[in-house]
């Protein structure tokens, strides 16, 4: 049984955490992170009425690494699922490196300044 950390509550944070919930064995505890607390209390209340898990929300700036870092320190998660834009791939990085936290990501890596659409 493992603690995870999800970073992102858009459409694929919501998958994420619905599934995470239904295997219980695999993820004990989770706890859904993204800029706007009111979409990660959102998705928390969906997994709760579906799968009656509990999720524990936070509001969190994942270009910020300082606060990342603090928020896996408090929480302890075994794994922080990437979810986010691309473009916070390299601080969620940064603060997994720097807490020794695994880190599984869905997307690459795109610049900030480069549209990859064009």
């Amino acid at each position: 049984m493992s603690k995870v950390l999800i970073v992102g509550a858009g459409g694929v944070g919501s998958v994420v955490a619905h599934k995470c919930a239904q295997i219980p064995q695999a993820f004990s505890e989770i706890v859904l992170a993204s800029r706007t607390l009111g979409k990660c209390d959102d998705i928390a209340a969906s997994v709760k009425k579906r799968f009656n898990t509990d999720i524990t929300t936070v509001e969190l700036d994942a270009d910020n690494v300082a606060q990342t870092v603090a928020l896996i320190k408090t929480h302890q998660p075994d794994l922080l699922i990437n979810v986010a834009l691309p473009y916070q791939d390299l601080p969620l990085m940064d603060a997994c490196l720097e807490t020794g936290v695994d880190y599984l990501d869905t997307a690459n890596y795109e610049p900030p300044d480069e549209a990859k659409f064009e």
